[in-house]
């Protein structure tokens, strides 16, 4: 079937969002020879094929294509899979990762519970006779070697598939080597256990023990005669997993790698290259504190090279710490009211740029991922941008309104671009800032176009994305609005790029003035803006309302109709707009929310509320199940529809049913949309088609309007 034929809820699902078909996983062998990246062959293929770039003649050949390799068979995921696609929110198959040795000739990936190698100059690929289901497979930088996970213990192989034996096995079933817990993986971003040596000798391996987090079980009410499935779930204010590091050569032998762990518990980066020692960034629990420490790989003990101090709280980021060439630690820290890249004692950007991510340490200059400052001569809204940075200065690498993001190697680059202006990302080799190659996108051209304008509203120039319906007339007079966000903290939307505004776009195209706006909180300003949500989440929602009321004066909207849906944290500030604001938010489709906070992971909450033995009233003035939640929703009712996968294992369905129980109790009228068998994510194609259209409706419905 044709993208033409599709409806937009259709084909919105079946393409998993415009994923599908997308070039992504970008690695460029040192040499600069090669790009390899992960591709399905379609845009509605769910499987990812290893691909491999010839940057000199441009041609594209398939390195490993899992349908192959797998005979045809189906693809089967052990439950540890599954967990940990599920913190990636992973939706894809085939082969959704891979690492390579540091020449990028041998590449690994994990396929069906079985653990591959992909020889990538002659072009093979085979499995290797190792026992699964294998999590994570590795190559050592040597090439020789390739560690993995196998139930719970870390494993080395050689590369030709002899050898292959145990490191670390865990002692119990509590135990686990090689693995990222939970809450690294679903709040840090680090979503690995193990480090290779850049000798390829030894590794570093974390041990994680889960005995003192508490159990909980979610159960499949639809399939009764199902056991329930045991998650650890570290909720706000109870035990995280203990996590213990330690040096291991390929024999066995172990060294523990010894810090401050009652001080520090949180490992949430480590770092192992050829310009220094093994580097680790350890975080206090109330993550107001953290430390730099190099290993000493021998004893086991750690020095510290950096302090990092903060009142509210340090934020992590991906590509740092690092060692430069020369030694020196490479970090981003908050300074002057701004986001700066630091190497050494030295800051190398001011207050012009707000860093996002270190790209690539290279001998001569640094690459980021960066927002421009408030104070940019021109505003930016929604773009982020690509740079090079030493210390004779900062230079652009990316070019036009956009978000860009690149990886380098080898002297080429390969800079990843989206804009309001084109569906999908486009994707350029450069070498010397020329164009030498660029990559295919074969995922699907949308059959809706999204009209945004990026634009600010209110006193605190808060950005916001406004999308009209695609044949609206300036006479056709107000509209409903419907207002879009995430709203919170990590969750940029309000970008300038042209697929994540697509389903707004499908709402507008409804009859609705749709609003998108990112207020305190969200990444993409200062951290002063970001960090003034501390101890209170309801100021989200002062800012969602500020944003509506000042658009209201250059936009069509009518404020006599105005709903909000929204998704996750975004679920839980609709929940918020109709229960504290029905004076101006009269409906709300309220996505797997977060309804009290007391039930959500410690790594994230505890960031923004603290803990809550100590700070109670904290936790009650965001929450919408307390009394204190709940008392200012004593006046008028407002249409609300609370939707929740019954599977979820992040927001868990029971904040759903405490505020279903909560609102019945207070004698408050609602609907509730249970998904069985679905997730935090709904790549099930039909539900989440289906789930778009009965928003539609609803919100139809609930703010008076006839049906199209």
């Amino acid at each position: 079937m044709t993208s033409q034929k599709l409806s937009f809820p259709r084909q919105h699902a079946r393409t998993q969002r415009f994923t599908l078909g997308a070039p992504r996983a970008f690695t460029v062998s040192p040499d600069g020879t090669r790009v390899l990246f992960l591709r399905s062959s379609s845009g509605s293929d769910r499987a990812n094929r290893l691909m491999v770039l010839d940057t000199g003649t441009g041609e594209e050949r398939v390195a490993a294509d899992p349908v192959a390799l797998l005979g045809g068979s189906v693809e089967k995921l052990s439950p540890q899979e599954r967990a940990r696609r599920e913190r990636t929110r992973e939706g894809s198959a085939g082969i959704v990762g891979y690492a390579v040795d540091d020449a990028a000739e041998l590449a690994a990936f994990a396929l069906s519970g079985k653990a591959y190698v992909a020889e990538l100059r002659a072009g093979t690929a085979r499995a290797l006779p190792v026992p699964g289901p294998v999590i994570d497979p590795r190559p050592s930088p040597d090439g020789r070697h390739v560690a993995y996970v196998a139930r719970g213990a870390l494993r080395v192989v050689g590369a030709e598939g002899d050898g292959d034996r145990p490191i670390a096995e865990p002692e119990d079933a509590h135990t686990s080597y090689g693995l990222a817990e939970f809450i690294a993986a679903e709040e840090m971003s680090r979503y690995r256990g193990f480090w290779w040596s850049p000798d390829s000798d030894r590794l570093l391996v974390a041990r994680v023990d889960d005995s003192a987090v508490q159990r909980w079980w979610i159960a499949d009410p639809a399939h009764p005669g199902n056991k329930p499935a045991e998650v650890r779930y570290p909720a706000a204010g109870t035990a995280d997993a203990e996590v213990r590091l330690f040096v291991t050569d390929l024999d066995g032998n172990r060294t523990e790698v010894v810090w401050d762990r009652f001080r520090f518990p949180y490992l949430a980066r480590a770092h192992w290259s050829s310009h220094g020692a093994p580097l680790l960034l350890v975080q206090a629990r109330d993550q107001r504190s953290q430390r730099y420490l190099a290993v000493d790989t021998e004893s086991g003990a750690t020095r510290t090279v950096h302090v990092d101090e903060d009142a509210v709280w340090l934020d992590l980021f991906d590509g740092v710490p690092a060692w430069a060439p020369d030694g020196q630690l490479v970090r981003v820290a908050d300074e002057g009211g701004a986001r700066v890249l630091s190497v050494g004692d030295r800051p190398l950007t001011g207050s012009r740029l707000h860093i996002q991510a270190v790209l690539d340490v290279g001998e001569s200059d640094i690459l980021v991922e960066a927002v421009a400052g408030e104070d940019a001569a021109d505003p930016e809204t929604g773009q982020s941008h690509v740079y090079r940075v030493n210390e004779l200065g900062v230079e652009r690498v990316s070019e036009g309104v956009g978000v860009h993001s690149a990886v380098r190697g080898g002297g080429v680059t390969v800079l990843v671009s989206a804009s309001p202006e084109y569906p999908g990302k486009a994707v350029q080799v450069l070498r010397d800032g020329k164009r030498i190659a660029t990559v295919a996108n074969l995922a699907q051209e949308p059959v809706l176009t999204a009209r945004v304008r990026l634009t600010e509203g209110g006193a605190r120039r808060i950005p916001c994305a406004v999308l009209l319906p695609t044949d609206y007339r300036e006479s056709d007079g107000p509209l409903p609005v419907l207002m879009d966000p995430y709203g919170g903290p990590h969750g940029r939307r309000v970008v300038a790029a042209h697929n994540p505004h697509l389903t707004s776009q499908w709402f507008a195209d409804h009859g609705f003035a749709v609003v998108v706006a990112d207020g305190r909180g969200a990444p993409g300003r200062s951290p002063g803006w970001e960090k003034a949500v501390r101890d209170d989440f309801t100021l989200t929602l002062d800012d969602q309302v500020e944003a509506l009321h000042a658009l209201a004066a250059r936009f069509p909207l009518d404020l006599s109709k105005v709903a909000m849906r929204g998704w996750s944290y975004g679920g839980y500030l609709s929940a918020l707009a109709v229960l504290r604001r029905p004076d101006v938010f009269h409906a709300a489709v309220v996505g797997a929310p977060v309804t009290d906070w007391r039930l959500y992971d410690t790594h994230y909450t505890e960031r923004y509320l603290g803990d809550p033995a100590k700070q109670p009233e904290v936790y009650a003035r965001s929450s919408l199940v307390t009394d204190e939640g709940l008392s200012e929703a004593a006046g008028t009712a407002r249409p609300m529809m609370i939707v929740h996968g019954m599977a979820d294992d992040n927001v868990v369905v029971a904040h759903a049913l405490k505020l279903s129980s909560a609102l019945l109790s207070a004698g408050r009228p609602h609907e509730v949309l249970p998904l069985s068998g679905v997730t935090h994510m709904t790549p099930q194609e039909q539900v989440a088609e289906n789930l778009l259209l009965l928003q539609v409706d609803f919100l139809r419905r609930s703010l008076g309007l006839p049906r199209p």
